[in-house]
């Protein structure tokens, strides 16, 4: 088979399966094509970061469970993990408070599914991680704090 044909064969198999996937309701379709803002992710402050979120001052929450390592050996890819026991939990964002650009990831989660996730993040230097939850009571903090003994955030 040619190259370019093997080439087409790949790229209808990848639309058809982000069509169903967008038919079926796993992805809406500005997802599909990554049409996400933006802002959240360019905050220089962890203040900046909350108001593009919606967070405003966040209240702290022992419901909210990290799974962080207390240090790190490279923060190209620190491991973390979270479980929220807030009821309704919509949405979860990880942030970084000593990173250049702070929030590092945002998942949304869908009505009863069940809130939890695992990751990587990269870390530029020692500081606390912090995951802001959403739910419709309004937002939830919790944070870790993780020792890096190789940056992992230089380009």
């Amino acid at each position: 088979m040619a190259t370019g044909r093997r080439t087409i064969l790949k790229a209808g198999g990848a639309l058809g399966v982000w069509s169903v996937l967008v038919a079926a309701g796993v992805l809406s379709a500005g997802e599909a094509r990554a049409a996400a803002d933006r802002t959240p992710f360019q905050a220089t402050t962890l203040e900046e970061a909350f108001a593009a979120l919606g967070a405003g001052r966040p209240d702290a929450s022992g419901d909210i469970e990290l799974s962080l390592p207390d240090i790190a050996e490279n923060g190209a890819m620190v491991p973390i993990g979270v479980v929220s026991r807030l009821p309704g939990t919509e949405q979860m964002a990880i942030l970084v408070q000593k990173n250049p650009n702070k929030l590092a990831a945002v998942f949304d989660f869908a009505p009863d599914t069940l809130p939890e996730l695992q990751t990587r993040i990269r870390m530029a230097e020692s500081s606390d991680v912090l995951v802001l939850v959403k739910t419709a009571a309004g937002f939830h903090l919790a944070r870790r704090p993780v020792r890096v003994t190789i940056g992992g955030c230089a380009a």
